[in-house]
């Protein structure tokens, strides 16, 4: 049984905070110590991705005195067309204690003032989609109130956390798209017109998830790169695997700030 296994590799270690790692940030995992790792592919119902960044793998350990998980690693809308692909690792995490989920992605930027590089966090979010990991939910608890569904008082955490590490931590709102193909220019028009500060393909999923099951959530993407048409250049997922750790790094300080100030 999954939990079981978990536990069984855990000993008294029960963290209450978990982070799912986005596309080439998994930089955040080496901070960790006194690490245990268990493959996706060893806990049942864990989903594997096909996506080249993603570990795939469940990481349990010390983020400075706090003890953490970290899945590194995600399965997104796209590779199989299920919204709800995450929803079993959530749950479990929440089973093993957890209540508080922190996000990360890679996105792209519609603003000329948030480069590549740059981490942003996010303040809400743009079902673009049209998808949703509720659907088929029986229950009433499906329909979920996403006016709060960042929480403030995690947000200001991450606020202090990044003043505390010198890095500067813009704000925004995130639009999901559900890939795999990048967006065309006229699609990051559209989205800067509806008010979107960046672009991605996942996040908002596990978000809807999380308060589903009840978890405070926090969530915040490094920028990679431009929307589309906005330099010219073409889009690809190298851009993304290679600009990623330059925010990413930045990012890992401010959320293991977060966690252990």
């Amino acid at each position: 049984m999954t939990l079981d296994l978990i536990t069984g590799r855990l000993g008294t270690s029960r963290p209450r905070h978990a982070i799912i790692l986005g596309s080439g940030l998994g930089s955040l995992v080496d901070a960790v110590t006194d690490a245990v790792r268990i493959p996706y592919a060893d806990l049942s119902g864990f989903p594997v991705s096909a996506v080249s960044g993603h570990a795939g793998e469940l990481v349990a350990g010390m983020l400075g005195s706090v003890p953490v998980f970290i899945l590194s690693g995600r399965v997104h809308y796209y590779e199989k067309g299920d919204a709800n692909a995450m929803r079993r690792p959530i749950k479990i995490l929440k089973d093993l204690g957890v209540d508080t989920l922190i996000l990360t992605n890679s996105a792209g930027s519609l603003r000329e003032d948030l480069p590549p590089g740059s981490v942003m966090q996010i303040t809400d979010h743009i079902n673009y989609s049209g998808m949703n990991p509720l659907i088929g939910e029986e229950s009433d608890a499906r329909f979920v109130g996403m006016t709060t569904a960042y929480d403030a008082g995690l947000a200001a955490r991450m606020q202090t956390a990044a003043d505390r590490c010198g890095v500067p931590l813009q704000q925004g709102v995130y639009m999901w798209f559900s890939g795999p193909s990048f967006e065309t220019p006229a699609e990051i028009r559209m989205a800067r017109i509806l008010g979107a500060d960046a672009v991605g393909m996942s996040t908002v999923p596990e978000v809807i998830i999380a308060r589903f099951l009840g978890l405070k959530v926090a969530a915040a993407s490094v920028i990679t790169n431009y929307g589309a048409g906005m330099t010219g250049g073409e889009l690809s997922h190298t851009e993304t695997k290679d600009m990623a750790p330059i925010g990413g790094r930045q990012l890992a300080a401010i959320l293991a700030e977060m966690i252990t100030g």
